[in-house]
């Protein structure tokens, strides 16, 4: 081996990065990347076996990192998608690929026929059916955005507009490869846990270690879960040379609290999906946790730092917020009510893993890395 493939250089750290942040990389679209990756393959796939059990798959076409949580979550989902129906439509319009060849063209018209003999719902679907018709326009933009099609000619909104609209599209080579292979026939699991539980047994060296590491670089936070949790034990006990570890081989660094550690990117790097964003909910949410902390002492706080409290007393601490910050928000959430910006801020907090709402007992449990990210304005704003 080279010494150019023994050195984990600054490139390799970029190869890294995208790896984790994109679904795969497609040679035709991002050549450079792809062989920014292709180039440092051996040490990027050594490097992803030893500390996170991933598997690295480098094609002639794409390359692509297979990254497996430890615990599914329900933010880790497609975006765009709305309910089970999206996901429902999208698994039947792959399953429908399957009985394509590469490069064969189809209609959309066909395609939606296949869709609705293979639907497994209670109820057929039926695209003279609006809402039907929106399900399955998100789950093609979806397939298109993945490029597992393409479009030669026509307008998929069109379809959401009218039923009678045709599309016709052409399958990619890239449709054989975006579901992950398994070793083991599928039917014979009965549940998402022993399919996860068949992951870690082709991973018998070295457990606790790639559980952490997955942890930290898939997730936003990694919580003490209870007095026996082992790996946020490891967290701590190691914490220096995790530390070293990912400030040497990725722009992040590791910050570890009492219940709560999390990677954080002292350089905000435009590739990385990062909190906060631009958005302008986000300096709501961060300024409504700032009010929280200052009224702590009013609020129950659990062992592991966690708060529980009723949806109207959020509500509250969200009006006291817009007072006090709400001058330099957005046009959108200073025109809004507290309770809708409320609603927005539960909203982004579920989906970074800051909070944990109970629609039945309309109660708001507030997470220990939440605490951690708060924001005030600068003394000449305030001036």
């Amino acid at each position: 081996m080279s010494e150019r493939e023994l050195e984990f250089d600054e490139n390799t750290v970029e190869a890294l990065g995208r790896l984790f942040e994109q679904f795969w990389i497609l040679r035709d679209e991002e050549p450079e990347a792809y062989l920014l990756v292709r180039n440092r393959e051996q040490i990027l796939k050594r490097y992803l076996q030893e500390k996170f059990g991933l598997e690295l798959i480098i094609h002639q076409h794409f390359a692509k990192l297979e990254k497996i949580p430890v615990e599914p979550e329900s933010w880790m989902g497609i975006e765009s998608f709305q309910g089970p129906m999206d996901y429902a439509i999208f698994c039947c319009a792959l399953a429908y690929m399957e009985q394509k060849g590469i490069d064969e063209q189809f209609l959309l018209s066909d395609l939606a026929e296949k869709i609705q003999e293979l639907y497994p719902g209670e109820m057929p679907l039926d695209w003279k059916n609006y809402q039907h018709r929106r399900a399955l326009v998100r789950a093609l933009k979806q397939v298109l955005e993945l490029r597992l099609i393409k479009t030669i000619d026509g307008n998929l909104e069109q379809f959401q507009l009218n039923d009678d609209e045709e599309v016709l599209y052409e399958v990619t080579i890239y449709s054989r490869y975006f579901m992950r292979s398994y070793p083991d026939d599928l039917y014979q699991f009965d549940s998402m846990e022993e399919l996860l539980m068949q992951e870690w047994n082709r991973q018998p060296d070295d457990q606790r270690r790639k559980r952490v590491y997955r942890k930290l670089i898939l997730t936003p936070f990694v919580y003490r879960k209870n007095e026996e949790d082992q790996d946020f034990a490891y967290i701590r006990n190691y914490r220096n040379r995790l530390r070293d570890d990912f400030e040497q081989h990725t722009p992040f660094r590791l910050e570890v609290f009492k219940n709560a550690a999390m990677l954080s990117l002292p350089d905000p790097k435009k590739r990385y999906t990062l909190f906060p964003d631009t958005k302008g909910i986000t300096d709501a949410a961060l300024h409504t946790m700032a009010v929280i902390r200052e009224n702590k002492e009013a609020l129950d706080i659990t062992e592991f730092g966690t708060v529980r409290i009723p949806r109207a007393s959020f509500d509250m601490l969200v009006r006291q917020t817009k007072e006090k910050y709400g001058h330099g928000w957005s046009k959108k959430h200073r025109e809004e009510t507290p309770e809708e910006t409320a609603g927005q801020i539960i909203k982004v907090w579920e989906e970074w893993n800051m909070a944990v709402w109970d629609d039945e007992a309309r109660m708001l449990t507030i997470l220990p890395g939440a605490a951690r990210l708060t924001a005030f304005y600068p003394a000449d704003y305030e001036k």
